[in-house]
């Protein structure tokens, strides 16, 4: 069977199993994942079943999504693996499996500024009713862990001046901000989880993932910087920036926010944080638009400004700080692809998709 993935998809499980972690914790389990059809929670499913085919570790994957059709899209050459299926609902809804589920990787949510100005209560109830379901059910399942796709953006704006935030340090948030209905119902989740950890001995440990990038990202009318720069280059289209570009991000690709987030599952403690993000190569949004196009120079492509009077509610405004990485680097995880390689990647997954 993958013999038959697609080059990119291929190489980075490879990378992926390359990894300093072990998988035995898993084998013959059960793992349920939420929101499969997202970018990170797609190549989990992925990781999860390469497993299965070059290590037989017996991994059954329930692949929780709305939309049965739109999913088949991602996992069509998993139809008729016994090792595989999926779960039709809404996450908003209870859970009603009667199976025995050992873990489950909870991923159900949008990010896009599209959604976040479109529905913003959409947002609120995955993020809220949606971990209750999770957690009512992972307390009747007994199930091992729960692992949670949280944001950066949990620690808001630092009242102080910091170079690099902990898991422990906060800011403040204005919750009558548009845009809040993405970070504070991600606050709400964290506790969520902790409160039935404390209460119902429900283990969960939860990833702070930070501007996530790569093949089988949303690149149609998502919003973000990379997935519209992305989208730019495979349609051959000039990138156009709508300011100046100075503010700095750090982009980090799928392979290693998924090591990230196996790492906290496996190897994490119950009831604790971790930082999952690139901050070996921080740089302006413009160069990063500069780089992109320069790793094409066959495109012809350039990159141009059109600076509205004002950005869309949609976008974050808080400042961009650092994140420490140093608790899930002590348990064995690191950063190890850069910037332009995994956008040249990025961009070959899709032109290989035509």
């Amino acid at each position: 069977m993958i013999n038959n993935w697609n080059e990119i998809l291929l190489s980075d499980m490879q990378d992926l199993y390359g990894r300093n972690l072990s998988y035995t914790d898993i084998k013959n389990k059960t793992v349920l994942v939420t929101g499969a059809g997202g970018m990170l929670a797609a190549y989990a499913v992925y990781f999860f079943m390469y497993l299965n085919e070059t290590e037989n570790l017996n991994i059954k994957v329930i692949a929780l999504v709305r939309n049965k059709d739109k999913a088949m899209e991602k996992f069509s050459e998993f139809a008729g693996n016994e090792n595989f299926r999926f779960l039709i609902q809404d996450v908003c809804d209870p859970i009603m499996l009667e199976e025995q589920v050992d873990y489950i990787v909870h991923a159900a949510g949008n990010a896009s500024p599209h959604f976040i100005l479109n529905d913003p209560v959409g947002i609120i109830k995955a993020n809220t009713l949606g971990t209750f379901n999770i957690l009512e059910f992972a307390r009747r399942a007994k199930t091992r862990k729960v692992l949670y796709l949280s944001t950066r953006e949990v620690y808001g704006k630092m009242d102080v001046d910091v170079e690099e935030i902990p898991e422990e340090l906060f800011g403040g948030m204005d919750p009558l901000e548009f845009r809040s209905c993405y970070p504070e119902s991600k606050r709400i989740a964290e506790s969520i989880l902790q409160s039935y950890y404390r209460q119902f001995n429900v283990p969960f440990a939860v990833v702070r993932i930070a501007h996530s990038y790569g093949p089988v990202m949303n690149i149609d009318n998502d919003g973000r910087v990379m997935a519209d720069f992305i989208a730019d280059i495979c349609n051959n289209r000039n990138i156009m920036l709508k300011s100046t570009g100075d503010a700095e991000r750090a982009f980090c690709y799928i392979t290693d926010a998924v090591a990230g987030m196996l790492f906290a599952l496996l190897k994490g403690e119950c009831g604790e944080a971790y930082n999952v993000a690139n901050e070996k190569d921080p740089k302006p949004i413009r160069e990063v638009a500069e780089l992109l196009v320069g790793l094409f120079p066959e495109k012809q492509l350039k990159v141009v400004f059109n600076i509205p009077k004002s950005n869309s509610e949609g976008y974050s405004k808080m400042g961009r700080v650092k994140l420490n990485t140093a608790k899930l680097e002590k348990l064995g995880w690191s950063c190890q692809v850069d910037l332009a390689t995994g956008m040249k990647r990025t961009v070959e997954y899709f032109s290989s998709r035509g």
